[in-house]
């Protein structure tokens, strides 16, 4: 709890950590399991910084341009934050019309990408697999999605880049 700050997340690391253990090293002697399992942690705490960072770039901006809740997401407190005067505040008309321009733009370039890029970005970063789900489901190995998702996500900035468009 202490590496991640958030008590949800620790929980889920410990119990993934633990489950590695138990089904890649079971057959060990029981002396290597604490050695085992702190570097198990230390590695699945630098693969949940990743992906809070990745997310933070990718999929945050996709939600603020969206608008819409998906079915069972929760609802942002400043989504319903009003001024003192009681009136909620709606998005003006040239901000809903950029942010549509900005979506229709992603929403190319995305359709732009290597079809195997596409698959692993959209997979590991709107439909946010693991990597070991989306090497799964692309019937590749975990080295290859990570590879076309991180091409997949240079091409996008370059050319959301060249568009003038900074998320």
């Amino acid at each position: 709890m202490y590496a991640v700050r958030d008590d949800e997340a620790a929980l889920d690391i410990v119990q993934d950590a633990m489950l590695r253990l138990a089904e890649k090293y079971g057959d060990r002697p029981a002396e290597e399991f604490p050695l085992l399992f702190h570097r198990i942690m230390q590695n699945a705490i630098r693969d949940w910084y990743r992906r809070q960072k990745v997310r933070a770039l990718w999929v945050t901006p996709f939600a603020a341009l969206r608008g819409a809740r998906f079915e069972g997401e929760e609802e942002d407190a400043l989504d319903t934050l009003q001024p003192a005067d009681g009136h909620p505040v709606a998005p003006s008309p040239p901000d809903q019309l950029e942010r549509s321009q900005v979506l229709e733009i992603l929403e190319q370039e995305i359709a732009r990408l290597p079809a195997r890029q596409r698959e692993a970005f959209i997979m590991r970063y709107w439909d946010e697999l693991d990597v070991a789900e989306t090497a799964l489901a692309m019937g590749c190995s975990e080295g290859s999605v990570k590879t076309h998702c991180s091409r997949a996500a240079h091409a996008l900035a370059d050319a959301l880049k060249a568009r003038g468009i900074t998320l």
